[in-house]
């Protein structure tokens, strides 16, 4: 499955990412600093997770069984901008 681009922030998380665009064939992007319109998708996201892991949580407290399961809901729920289209669907109609 190709990756078309990256957009992130100046986060450390994203420090080699010379490596990963050469990996992965693809450019990376860099949005402003407290432009996080710039990455709705990441936001939109993050939205969706905060509904399982509020801010602020200590993720020392979360199992990896639980962080799987809210991958699991996240990849199951349809979403409005693919036509009520569920991720984990449209993931295996690009690999099949």
């Amino acid at each position: 499955l190709p990756v078309r681009s990256i957009t992130t922030d100046n986060g450390p998380e994203f420090a080699a990412h010379e490596i990963i665009a050469r990996e992965l064939n693809t450019k990376v992007y860099f949005a402003h600093p407290y432009c996080s319109w710039e990455k709705g998708a990441i936001e939109n996201m993050n939205g969706l997770i905060r509904q399982y892991i509020p801010k602020k949580t200590d993720f020392r407290g979360i199992s990896r069984l639980y962080v799987k399961s809210i991958i699991e809901k996240l990849n199951n729920r349809p979403r409005k901008k693919n036509g009520f289209r569920k991720p984990k669907d449209m993931i295996k109609e690009k690999i099949a």
